[in-house]
């Protein structure tokens, strides 16, 4: 008698990663260059120059997706056989449970996107031109695959917390950059997006969108993986920081500078104060 065998088994990497992003981080950073100056008086400029790539989009809502039922069963020797008519069944039962499931996780999502479907070959633009409406967004261009190269810049003064990127209509996920005021005049900055465990800098995030392409196939979107630096400009005392060698001066100012790639172990932190 052949053994049962689900067919979905065999996209599992892109299931999980599919669930993995669905929970966690949305926007991750590919190859970029950033940057916040922070002066004294609270006077700021932000800057991310490079590519945010929009995990989720049409290609990998399509991971794990089986478009036709085919049942495959193999022996003891893991040779492939013939299925029983009562095989046959009972796989075609997990596979229309499974297409179900999907098709409520697809729901969810478009509700997360604010409305956008991801099977839409239209969707990667709206983000565009959505993303485009904000302020800070000198340029965006979507190059692919869910992958967008932005020229953001904005100034201003840090009388309130400030979170980078924020889509409009969306949910907040995994920030790159936040910077929270402290009512002592300080301010402490965090990068949870440039590495550490929540980011996909992370190795083993990498290892399963690496896993989760070659199973969706060759048309699969690679795995877009950060690539660039984060660097702080300040004139303030950096009362903190996890930068490997410290603050280096250049032009009277301060400067913290951090590598970002998927060997980044911790996310950049700074605590400025600005008195």
């Amino acid at each position: 008698m052949g053994k049962f065998v689900n067919p979905r088994s065999l996209a599992a990497a892109g299931v999980a990663a599919s669930s993995l992003l669905l929970s966690g981080c949305l926007l991750t950073p590919g190859a970029f260059t950033s940057e916040m100056t922070l002066a004294k008086g609270g006077v700021f400029t932000f800057t991310y120059d490079g590519e945010i790539a929009a995990m989720g989009l049409s290609d990998l809502a399509r991971m794990g997706t089986v478009d036709e039922f085919k049942a495959e069963c193999f022996d003891d020797d893991f040779e492939q056989t013939e299925c029983t008519a009562q095989e046959t069944a009972e796989q075609r039962s997990e596979w229309e449970a499974e297409q179900a499931k999907d098709k409520a996780e697809k729901e969810q999502f478009v509700q997360m996107m604010g409305g956008l479907d991801p099977s839409d070959p239209e969707s990667a633009q709206k983000l565009a031109d959505s993303l485009s409406k904000q302020a800070g967004f000198r340029s965006v261009t979507h190059v692919g695959n869910g992958v967008y190269d932005v020229d953001f810049a904005v100034s201003g003064r840090m009388t309130h917390s400030f979170v980078f990127p924020l889509v409009e209509k969306m949910p907040t996920m995994s920030p790159f950059v936040v910077a929270v005021p402290r009512g002592d005049g300080s301010v402490r900055i965090e990068a949870p997006g440039f590495g550490g465990n929540d980011s996909m800098a992370d190795p083993g995030m990498a290892m399963m969108m690496g896993m989760a392409s070659k199973q969706a196939g060759v048309d699969a979107p690679k795995a877009v993986l950060p690539d660039g630096t984060f660097t702080i400009r300040t004139d303030g005392r950096i009362l903190a920081n996890n930068t490997d060698e410290g603050p280096s001066e250049e032009g009277g100012m301060q400067v913290l500078s951090w590598d970002v790639n998927t060997a980044s172990k911790v996310a950049p932190m700074a605590l400025i104060a600005l008195d």
